[in-house]
Parts: C-alpha cells; sequence; structure tokens
C-alpha cells in the first residue's frame, strides 16, 4: 500500500501506525482506516506474524492480498505511535494463537499508547487482557467474551475509553476513524494501561 508524503498541517504528521493483521481481515476494516489515517499524515505499516502477503476478505469471499512490511516477531511497539486491529472472522481468531501477537497489542498498552480495534479486533484485547474496567463496543458475537474479561459492553457506534477506540462493524467507520485518528493525534493516555 502506498504512503502517504509528509503534511505539517496533518494532525498525524511524523506518526506511525501499526495495522496488525493476518489472513482472512475485513478488507473494508484495513483499508479505510489505512487511507484516513494516510490522509492526516500517519505513516501506516502492516504487521502480521505471517510474512509475505495475507489475504482480504469481503465478508465470507476472498478479496484482495496485501504485501506485510513487518513480521510480528521482529516488532516492538516502541517503534509506533498507535495501533490498528481491524475485524475479520478468522483473523483475529488466528492472531489470538500467536504469542508475538498478543504480546505486541499488550505492549501498546503498557506503554500508554491509543489503539483502535473494529468488529472482531477486540478479541485480540480479550486475549492480551487489556479491557478490564474498560467501555467497549464490537461486533455483537464479541459481547460475552468482553463481558466476561471485565469489560463493560456497549451498543454504540464508536466508543473511547482513554485511548482505546472500539466499533462494532464497517457502518461505523466514519466515526471510528474519525476518533481513532483524534486520539492517535493526541498520543500517549496516562489511563491507558493494562
Amino acid at each position: 500500500m502506498n504512503q502517504a508524503s509528509p503534511d505539517s498541517k496533518a494532525p498525524l504528521n511524523t506518526k506511525r501506525i501499526a495495522f496488525l493483521a493476518t489472513d482472512g481481515f475485513e478488507q473494508v476494516e484495513l483499508t479505510k482506516p489505512w487511507e484516513a489515517l494516510q490522509d492526516a499524515g500517519a505513516e501506516c505499516v502492516l504487521v502480521s506474524p505471517k510474512e509475505g502477503t495475507i489475504q482480504g476478505m469481503n465478508h465470507h469471499e476472498k478479496a484482495k492480498t496485501f504485501s506485510v512490511d513487518q513480521s510480528v516477531h521482529s516488532s516492538s511497539a516502541e517503534d509506533f505511535d498507535g495501533l490498528v486491529l481491524p475485524g475479520g472472522v478468522a483473523n483475529p481468531d488466528a492472531l489470538r494463537m500467536s504469542e508475538d501477537s498478543v504480546s505486541f497489542v499488550h505492549d501498546f498498552f503498557k506503554q500508554h499508547k491509543p489503539v483502535a480495534a473494529i468488529c472482531h479486533g477486540p478479541w485480540m484485547l480479550v486475549e492480551a487482557d487489556v479491557v478490564r474496567g474498560r467501555q467497549v463496543t464490537s461486533w455483537p458475537s464479541l459481547r460475552t467474551d468482553l463481558k466476561n474479561a471485565g469489560a463493560t459492553w456497549m451498543d454504540k457506534e464508536c466508543v473511547c475509553d482513554q485511548g482505546l477506540v472500539t466499533s462494532r462493524n464497517p457502518d461505523d467507520l466514519p466515526a471510528f476513524c474519525d476518533k481513532a485518528i483524534e486520539e492517535f493525534a493526541e498520543g500517549k493516555h496516562a489511563q491507558q494501561t493494562t
């Protein structure tokens, strides 16, 4: 995916944002935030436990493949200003089985950095044990998992809790992208902890 050219007026100029995904991600939940963040001046980096390319999906149909920029095995949250977790059913289910991916997500919270997760993406937040005491939303089928992990689940298009941005589905992408840009521009959140 192409990188945006730096713009001194862009709110995310100098910000480097990781997108963590693997095969089975919902394509629009990666591409729309990617475009919005690039338009705001961010450098976006596709991180994955898989090397080469990963398969996007349009619901249950295969979509495009995307080239991985960086392996999660050699990535560190220290090198990024924020994290985006796209959904898709297979994507977070596979990522939850990757210890490096789970640690990568957990480290953003340890470092008080903003994180944005949409649809099934919050499954990674459950696995990283970072939702206890937080307000979140997600695809409705994750509600019980998030509640069992200690979160307060809400049926809203976008919920933000101290640097953690969550949304339910692709219809919520405009609100999700706007709030993610705002939180990434703000930077570290003292209350964004594990």
